[in-house]
């Protein structure tokens, strides 16, 4: 049901308690088959099947998926880290925001932190003055019924689209048939449009097809695809075939120059947390033919990339906080972070990069 008139919605999240403006339309939709009644956080058109039409479209464009903070004696949700982080990404020249990704350690947290995470990320590009701006949210988990669910909740804490997984913990179970259905079972039941996720390193090693996400990219519910498995023969494919309006992103900041020449339309940088003006930079040269200065950029962004990767998301949170001085705590146990030595390190092994990004 899609009220057209002006309101006040007040969501309260079990962690969070987030007051809306009342500039802003909130529509009404139920999801199918659950009865379950949610309010989404932007302006949308709600369809007879329960899907909904996001205001805030996926541009081409560097997307970050952001790393969670704790506070580092109690290891609780820092939601006052999580929205200076966010505020200072907004205002960089991206295209989007990804909360729950691999870097924000997603299966380290509740449902409930996962509201207050994505909820405190809206608030911050919405307070930036960013409320066009999209908001993904990682939504994937073992069950049709759970990966819903969280999508249900992305709804109410402000996410626009939802990134999704493969399941892998019963693989050797799952037909590729399976899989497939896994997807498009999701993405008949979800009020978010979908994103497909493809990242074998945390699947078991389950990689998706071109001729895989060609076919899902036929639902009318799955809008994109992040591709970090970094094949950009795949992606290719993929981009030059999909229907229109599907939004093919690399899935690592190294090979943001090949994504854009074979077709892509952007990335998913997890190193974009702490160099995001050099990520959207490469872009901007490619785009204006400038490919020279974008092979030079690439290079230093992809040495960048070597030192994130070696150091995991552990690394780069911990290197935007000696960068940014922002109190990032570590990850949850049993991660460890870096010592002081090894911090030491990966800040010497940034510094190309970083020189690069306080000079943008």
């Amino acid at each position: 049901m899609l009220h057209n008139r002006k309101y006040k919605v007040v969501v309260l999240l079990s962690l969070n308690l987030r007051f809306l403006s009342d500039n802003s339309t909130r529509p009404i939709f139920t999801v199918p088959k659950t009865g379950i009644r949610k309010n989404k956080m932007t302006s949308s058109e709600c369809l007879p099947d329960g899907h909904a039409t996001p205001s805030r479209p996926l541009v081409p464009g560097i997307y970050v998926p952001t790393v969670a903070f704790f506070d580092p004696s109690t290891e609780e949700v820092d939601a006052a880290t999580v929205f200076k982080h966010a505020s200072h990404l907004a205002t960089s020249g991206i295209a989007g925001l990804v909360t729950h990704g691999s870097n924000g350690e997603a299966v380290h947290l509740t449902h409930s932190e996962r509201a207050l995470i994505t909820s405190t990320t809206r608030r911050a590009l919405d307070e930036a003055g960013k409320v066009s701006m999209p908001l993904v949210v990682g939504c994937g988990t073992q069950s049709v019924k759970e990966t819903v669910e969280l999508c249900q909740e992305a709804v109410s804490s402000g996410g626009d689209y939802a990134l999704i997984l493969p399941p892998s913990y019963y693989g050797s179970l799952l037909s590729k048939t399976s899989v497939l259905k896994f997807f498009t079972d999701v993405a008949d039941l979800s009020p978010l449009p979908l994103l497909i996720y493809n990242y074998p390193a945390a699947v078991s090693g389950l990689d998706l097809t071109s001729d895989d996400i060609l076919k899902l990219s036929q639902h009318k519910n799955i809008v994109g695809v992040k591709l970090t498995c970094g094949n950009t023969g795949k992606l290719a494919r993929i981009a030059s075939s999909a229907k229109p309006g599907f939004l093919t992103t690399g899935g690592s900041a190294d090979f943001t120059l090949q994504t854009c020449v074979v077709g892509g339309q952007g990335v998913i940088a997890g190193l974009a947390n702490l160099a995001p003006k050099a990520c959207v930079r490469i872009m901007k040269l490619f785009d204006d033919g400038k490919l020279v200065e974008a092979r030079k950029l690439q290079a230093i962004v992809a040495r960048g990339d070597w030192v994130a990767i070696q150091g995991g998301f552990v690394g780069v949170k911990a290197a935007v906080g000696r960068y940014y001085g922002l109190r990032v705590g570590g990850p949850r146990r049993p991660c460890v972070q870096p010592g002081e030595e090894e911090l030491r390190t990966m800040v010497d092994g940034f510094a190309e990069l970083m020189e690069v990004e306080r000079g943008l």
